[in-house]
């Protein structure tokens, strides 16, 4: 398969992969020695994904893709930070990625945390857990305040929470997005499904 070069032909590899997995007919590209050989000396992705660290979220897997073609960060709740802006810069303008996908799932476990927190039902007592959740909450609370109830709504509205600090925070993605050189795509992942839903595209033609 050629490189995809654009935004538009990206999506399109990963929809029809998606499709693929979806249907329990993966053709499990780039995945040989072969492969893996070719690539040794240089990775050239055409896409990157940033999503939760779920074990049932395997970037490659749903997306019937191989070595080379994602470059993937991943943290429990897709939640922004430092390290997760410098890779993603990295994926832009070194790797010169035409895509970005922040990817969420239904019934994330740091969601539902930050739920409970809300509430005050969160037992959890680590240090750093804790720090996740704080991230999270505005997101929670301005889903509360809106009426929004179900983790569901809240997932949603945490995706596009997160892009939107994704361009406010990195001028790099943010003008690669103005110049047309990149799209963000947030989209959902249903695990019983094993479908992608999207919620937002910023650039996507």
């Amino acid at each position: 398969m050629p490189r995809p070069q654009t935004a538009h032909q990206a999506w399109s590899v990963l929809e029809s992969g998606n499709s693929n997995f979806v249907a329990g007919t993966p053709a499990h590209p780039r995945q040989d020695a072969d492969a893996r050989v070719a690539i040794a000396n240089k990775q050239k992705p055409f896409a990157a994904l940033f999503g939760c660290s779920d074990s049932r979220l395997a970037a490659e897997m749903i997306f019937d893709v191989g070595l080379g073609d994602l470059f993937v960060v991943r943290n429990a709740g897709q939640v922004i930070a430092e390290t997760i802006l410098g890779s993603l810069e990295y994926a832009v303008e070194v790797l010169e990625v035409p895509l970005i996908l922040v990817l969420g799932h239904d019934e994330c476990g740091a969601i539902r945390s930050t739920m409970d927190a809300a509430n005050g039902n969160l037992e959890l007592q680590g240090d750093f857990i804790h720090n996740l959740v704080q991230r999270i909450m505005p997101t929670v609370k301005r889903s509360l305040d809106a009426g929004e109830t179900s983790i569901d709504e809240i997932t949603d509205r945490h995706v596009r929470d997160t892009i939107d600090e994704l361009m406010e925070r990195s001028k790099v993605i943010s003008q690669a997005v103005k110049d047309g050189k990149l799209a963000v795509v947030g989209a959902n992942y249903k695990l019983e499904l094993g479908e992608i839903h999207v919620i937002v595209t910023h650039g996507l033609i």
